[in-house]
């Protein structure tokens, strides 16, 4: 089943095919995310690599590093941070400055490579409508397993960022790759809208075959700004109440359910997501990911707090407060 309308929600009852598992629990904590994380019983490798979305400077949303850091304490201690340079002239555009903004929001307590700090590597894209090949940081080929762990958020152009978008942008190179993403007619943001969507889901399809059996992927749907964490400072408030976690080896499953999510909030809580979500044609990325064989639309969501017990999207949402910024003294 595709649909190539990326402004169109697709209800379950619409979608066919196979079912993957989905793990969710509301505990937004490190707790949390290592009780999940031993749900999956992934195939984690070898040299592990995590990707993260790390920020830029001072960005108020992105995963707290001191959840990261009990958590990979806990599970992968001997785990690499992973990222690459951004296509934009911001404060992660080149090394040296990456690796300062990688100082200043607190990701100084495990070994962080940015990827494509020494080159590039094409790594094929099987069954691309856009493009047989992708350029990725050099050192993805040091790793032989990938957690993908990624702050489920709205985005600018991508109407939002899940795991897809972490791994189709993030691990993308800063010159070539991203740039084979975002520009056309001589214009560096020139792609939008299906065509964004469906190369950012071949791009991630490049690196999600290339680990193959050793990926896994969790969403933490916590402080659910439109703006991505690309944005820092000057994302847009905090209006989508917090949600939990989600977790699965299916990358497609495990972006669906965060976007179901979304949909299964009451219109009040749930609207400025999907509202960003729809005017970016943001569902073109499930569908493209659909038709590149990525995964599936279909899953059983698996509630772990209440004994593994099979849920609904509006069980797992039913009681979720209103957002309101928590601000420490």
């Amino acid at each position: 089943m595709s649909n190539a309308n990326g402004t169109r929600y697709v209800p379950y009852e619409e979608r066919t095919g196979a079912e993957s598992i989905v793990y969710f629990t509301r505990d937004l904590s490190p707790e949390g995310l290592i009780a999940i994380y031993r749900k999956l019983h992934p195939s984690l490798v070898g040299k592990v690599a995590v990707k993260l979305h790390t920020g830029e400077p001072h960005g108020p949303n992105i995963i707290p590093p001191a959840w990261i850091k009990q958590f990979l304490a806990s599970e992968l201690p001997e785990a690499t941070i992973v990222e690459t340079n951004t296509f934009y002239d911001g404060d992660r555009y080149t090394t040296e400055q990456h690796r300062e903004t990688l100082k200043v929001n607190g990701w100084d307590f495990a070994p962080v490579d940015i990827m494509d700090e020494e080159g590039t590597v094409m790594l094929p894209v099987k069954g691309g409508k856009w493009f047989d090949q992708m350029s990725v940081g050099s050192h993805m080929l040091r790793y032989d397993s990938l957690l993908t762990l990624t702050h489920f958020k709205g985005h600018t152009m991508g109407g939002f960022g899940g795991s897809n978008k972490n791994l189709g942008i993030g691990c993308a190179d800063g010159r070539i790759g991203k740039g084979m993403i975002h520009a056309k007619n001589g214009n560096d943001w020139g792609v939008v809208q299906e065509e964004l969507m469906e190369k950012i889901a071949e791009s991630t399809k490049a690196t999600v075959d290339y680990f193959g059996e050793h990926n896994a992927f969790i969403n933490v749907l916590r402080n659910i700004s439109v703006s991505c964490d690309c944005e820092g400072v000057a994302a847009e408030p905090v209006k989508t109440p917090n949600i939990g976690i989600l977790a699965s080896l299916d990358i497609l499953a495990v972006d669906q359910a965060s976007v179901d999510m979304i949909y299964a909030l009451k219109p009040e809580d749930g609207k400025y997501m999907r509202e960003r979500i729809e005017t970016r044609h943001g569902h073109a990325q499930l569908t493209h990911m659909e038709e590149l064989g990525m995964g599936n639309r279909r899953y059983h969501l698996i509630d772990i707090d209440n004994g593994d017990q099979e849920i609904k999207s509006a069980d797992a949402v039913k009681g979720v407060k209103p957002f309101k910024l928590y601000q420490p003294k």
